[in-house]
């Protein structure tokens, strides 16, 4: 069926202000295709997919028993956090700080940045957001302070507070830059890197550390996301279908677990240390639905101003974008109107871009989504390879969009490769970034 495309101004000019470069040296992944960022990119590539069946008994009577959790074991692609942290450490940070922590060490060893100069701790920030706290720990704590006052863990507080990540590695490198926390719901980690790239091209620092993390997959968390009919249920016996972006089938998202971090740096401070560059961060945009508390807004208005802003502000021409890695978490209702947004942005520039969505391979990781799905379309920019939308058999709206479906798809492109990112959160709060091949 085909929907009226929405319009806006474009008489806004590109802001014209004096920009400090911005680009991307480090990379850390820990998510449901593997730890490790060679591993999870790999996976993702040949079309692997992370999402299995749960099968504790306290999933048996739930609507949704599928999500994507990070592989646990000793193989080269899997975690054994016991390697990584002793047990008084690990009692002072929840799951998703030990996430980020173990992200932030291959990154910051990937950028080659561990500095013991004071200056340059001085000028590397941190900016890491955390979604949501482990209902889990909440649950435990109260049933332990049934038993007395002593029971409750004087790391409780710590534990729960969406800043810790972001603390614990300012603590750990000695960083004293800029230390910053994002909680925007499913924007968290998109806000996370936004907010760093600003930080550098303002001026503030020179170097920040950035993404979002999340560990939050129980039994009342399902619970409660299958009670907002937010989750899939109809593929509980074939997890790897149950997350199905743009397709007819779509009835839902799976809940992911993980942490991606970037290291941004300013672009003479990174030529100067003659380090390798992914890519060039552009622009960001923010907006808010304006709408209602957990469904998108039904003329996609708030992903259109987040698009159109972050193209402004990167100083480009739509028509320079020909990959999307869209937010789509396959649902029913927000696939169709992000479409309509990027649609409505590229007008008849849209049947030269193609539109991702690699949440069919990870699920959806909620608060550390932006940033894991920033990663991949970097790697994309650098490879200039498109990564699959898995689970798409039957588109259910008419565009001119294009759609790598089910495996790769090779990057043409006759300028440098640019892409869009989006992300997009309860409440109404969205964020999109703007990466591009780095030229000299």
């Amino acid at each position: 069926m085909s929907v009226p495309l929405l319009t806006i101004s474009r008489l806004l000019t590109a802001a014209t202000r004096s920009k400090r470069r911005v680009v991307v040296t480090g990379i850390g992944v820990v998510c449901p295709l593997g730890v490790g960022t060679r591993n999870a990119w790999e996976a993702l590539i040949n079309s692997k997919c992370g999402i299995i069946k749960l099968s504790e008994p306290d999933y048996e009577k739930l609507p949704c028993k599928v999500a994507a959790l990070v592989p646990k074991g000793n193989a080269f692609h899997q975690l054994n956090i016991d390697t990584h942290f002793t047990k008084s450490e690990l009692r002072t940070m929840c799951p998703a700080t030990a996430y980020a922590m173990i992200a932030s060490e291959e990154a910051l060893t990937d950028a080659k940045w561990k500095p013991d100069n004071e200056n340059d701790k001085r000028d590397t920030g941190v900016s890491i957001g955390i979604g949501m706290i482990d209902l889990v720990d909440v649950c435990m704590t109260y049933e332990a302070l049934k038993k007395g006052y002593s029971k409750v863990s004087p790391f409780f507080i710590p534990r729960i507070l969406p800043n810790m990540a972001a603390g614990q590695i300012s603590i750990k490198y000695g960083f004293r830059g800029p230390n910053h926390s994002v909680s925007t719901a499913c924007a968290t980690g998109a806000h996370a890197i936004g907010d760093a790239f600003r930080f550098i091209r303002g001026g503030e620092t020179s170097v920040m550390v950035c993404g979002g993390a999340e560990a939050c997959i129980s039994p009342l968390a399902i619970a409660a996301f299958c009670r907002l009919r937010a989750l899939s249920t109809s593929k509980n016996d074939s997890p790897r279908e149950a997350s199905r972006p743009f397709d007819k089938d779509r009835d839902g998202f799976v809940m992911g677990e993980g942490a991606a971090i970037l290291v941004l740096e300013e672009l003479n401070h990174a030529l100067a240390r003659n380090v390798p560059i992914y890519a060039e961060v552009l622009g960001y945009g923010l907006s808010g639905d304006a709408s209602h508390i957990t469904a998108p807004s039904e003329d996609g208005i708030g992903a259109l101003l987040a698009m159109d802003r972050t193209v402004k502000d990167a100083g480009i021409e739509s028509s320079e974008v020909t990959f999307v890695n869209a937010h789509a978490t396959s649902t029913p209702l927000g696939d169709g109107i992000e479409l309509k947004a990027i649609e409505s942005l590229m007008g008849e520039h849209s049947r030269n871009v193609t539109v991702t969505s690699t949440k069919g391979a990870h699920g959806h990781l909620l608060g550390a989504a932006g940033n894991l799905e920033a990663v991949f379309t970097i790697l994309a920019i650098k490879e200039g390879i498109i990564p699959p939308t898995l689970n798409l058999h039957n588109l259910d709206m008419e565009t001119r969009l294009r759609f790598a479906a089910h495996t790769k798809t090779k990057w043409y492109s006759t300028t440098r490769r640019t892409a869009l990112k989006n992300a997009f959160g309860f409440g109404g709060t969205n964020a999109c970034l703007c990466f591009t091949q780095y030229v000299d």
